[in-house]
């Protein structure tokens, strides 16, 4: 079952959203589906596309607290967002408490809930203090989470955190605890250390961290279908699972499709091009979606093409896909933030 949005949770006079607690929903007895944090990847139109798809809860990609708090315009280019697209959360990458709750109160009024990466392994992350760097800081995160939960009182606004694993699993084991003593509302473990990289994932040890903590646990890593989905829910006992990879390939795969079905990649070219998504980006997604249902002939032609006319040319001729601004007219614009009222 996937969590729709309704009435209930819009504002008829305009206004923000109310919260949708993703907490709560983590205590439900099916396990949540959710898109993970992507960079470049999930923008608001990747995440329009794959709610359609059984995807319960998306999160923004990763984005720098230091320079969201400062600059209107990383605000206007990081984040987009519009009434449909809830439960939404957004993730940041913070080294120090006063950022990330600055970073969460300018935010909360229009998401569900924030996370802290703890958890990128990419070399400029980690020299800037930032994702798994904080693995071996917990007093840090747990003050960070302490801060910030202070400064958004709202019970259904989450505050989260996603880690990968630390080598040794007793030391994981008590960062994960200190965070849930911190107040953190729920916690994504990704199954590889931040030295791995294609290396299988660790379900065990993200079981052991399921049944060492009280808080929901999400589980990272290698999900790329339904079949997937249940086999790690019977495996850990986690109450949600987060996929990346496998959704970029397939947004429909939380609706239980074994391959990107023609009718998504026609709901992505009417999404991308109606919220005026950027050509390389609009491409790439196009590219990874077709992965699994183009020959490596047809593979060279597509993903040489330069333009969107080209595209569309391409996918009228080969799959009788036409873009349609009509299809979804009305439903898919921005939000319009005004950040001077956040300050």
């Amino acid at each position: 079952m996937s969590c729709q949005l309704t009435d209930d949770h819009i504002d008829h006079d305009g206004t923000s959203p109310s919260k949708i607690s993703v907490q709560e929903l983590l205590k439900q007895d099916d396990v949540l589906k959710i898109c993970a944090p992507m960079v470049r990847y999930s923008k608001l139109a990747f995440r329009t596309l794959v709610r359609r798809y059984g995807c319960d809860v998306a999160f923004t990609p990763m984005i720098v607290s230091d320079s969201f708090i400062k600059s209107t315009k990383a605000r206007d280019i990081e984040f987009s967002t519009n009434s449909g697209d809830r439960p939404l959360i957004v993730q940041f990458a913070a080294n120090n408490a006063k950022d990330l709750a600055d970073a969460a109160e300018i935010i909360a009024p229009y998401a569900d809930g924030v996370d802290l990466n703890c958890g990128c392994p990419q070399r400029w992350a980690m020299a800037e203090g930032y994702g798994a760097h904080l693995l071996k800081y917990p007093e840090l995160v747990k003050d960070m989470v302490t801060q910030t939960r202070s400064r958004v009182q709202d019970e259904n606004f989450s505050v989260s955190i996603k880690i990968r694993l630390r080598f040794n699993l007793r030391d994981t084991v008590d960062f994960c605890q200190q965070a849930e003593r911190a107040g953190v509302s729920w916690i994504t473990v990704h199954g590889r250390t931040s030295e791995q990289r294609t290396e299988p994932v660790n379900y065990d040890d993200i079981k052991v961290v399921k049944d060492s903590v009280s808080i929901p646990v999400v589980a990272n890593g290698d999900i790329r279908s339904l079949e997937d989905v249940q086999r790690v829910k019977e495996h850990t006992g986690v109450n949600g699972v987060m996929a990346a990879r496998g959704i970029l390939q397939n947004p429909a795969m939380y609706a239980g499709y074994e391959h990107t079905p023609v009718k998504c990649i026609q709901d992505w070219v009417d999404i991308a091009l109606e919220t005026g998504t950027p050509f390389q980006c609009f491409h790439h997604h196009l590219i990874q979606m077709m992965d699994h249902v183009t020959c490596k002939a047809d593979k060279r032609i597509f993903n040489t093409l330069t333009s969107v006319p080209a595209i569309l040319d391409y996918l009228s001729d080969n799959y009788g896909i036409k873009y349609n601004p009509r299809r979804h007219s009305g439903k898919l614009n921005h939000q319009t933030i005004n950040w001077d009222d956040c300050s």
